[in-house]
C-alpha cells in the first residue's frame, strides 16, 4: 500500500470532524463530540494554535488522521510530543497506515529533540494495546489521569 502523510490544512476540517466522529463511535463515546467544522477550524487551524494534525492518504484518498501537540517534561528538561488522536478507517486497517502515522510522529519528535512520545489508550481496546506493544511502547500504569470539564471546571475556576 502506497501511503502519503501530509500536514492537515483548514480545508481538511470537515474530514477531520468525520474522522473524530468515527473514532468516537468506535470508542463508544459519540455523544461526547461537541465540536463542529467551525470549531475544528478555529481551534486546530487558528493562528498560534498549539495543536497540529496529519492526514494519511492512500492513492490520494484520506484514510486516517492524527492530532498531536507538544508538552513539556520538567524532569527531562525537554519537550514531548503527545498524540491526542490516531484513527484509520476500518476498511484501511491492517495495511500499515497506523504504524506509518506513528512513525511519522516519532520522526517529528526526534527532529524536535523531544524526550517523550506519549498517548493514551482505553483499557478495553486490546487490538490497539497489542499494536502499540508490538513496536516497543509500554503502558505507564503508575499514573492516573484526572480531568476537570464542564460545570466542574467552571465552578473551580470561579473559586
Amino acid at each position: 500500500m502506497s501511503l502519503h502523510i501530509r500536514p492537515a490544512t483548514r480545508a481538511d476540517a470537515a474530514l477531520i470532524l468525520r474522522f473524530i466522529t468515527e473514532l468516537a463511535i468506535y470508542e463508544k463515546a459519540e455523544h461526547e463530540v461537541k465540536t463542529d467544522v467551525a470549531g475544528i477550524e478555529s481551534s486546530l487551524f487558528a493562528e498560534g494554535s498549539t495543536a497540529h494534525a496529519l492526514i494519511c492518504e492512500h492513492e490520494g484518498q484520506p484514510i486516517g488522521y492524527a492530532v498531536y501537540f507538544f508538552n513539556y517534561s520538567t524532569w527531562l528538561g525537554k519537550h514531548g510530543l503527545y498524540l491526542e488522536d490516531l484513527y484509520v478507517s476500518p476498511q484501511s486497517r491492517g495495511a500499515g497506515a497506523g504504524k506509518a502515522l506513528l512513525r511519522h510522529l516519532a520522526q517529528i519528535a526526534v527532529s524536535k529533540g523531544c524526550g517523550r512520545f506519549e498517548w493514551s489508550v482505553l483499557d478495553w481496546n486490546t487490538p490497539a494495546i497489542e499494536f502499540y506493544e508490538s513496536f516497543g511502547a509500554r503502558p505507564q500504569d503508575e499514573w492516573t489521569t484526572y480531568r476537570l470539564t464542564g460545570q466542574a471546571l467552571q465552578d473551580f475556576a470561579q473559586g
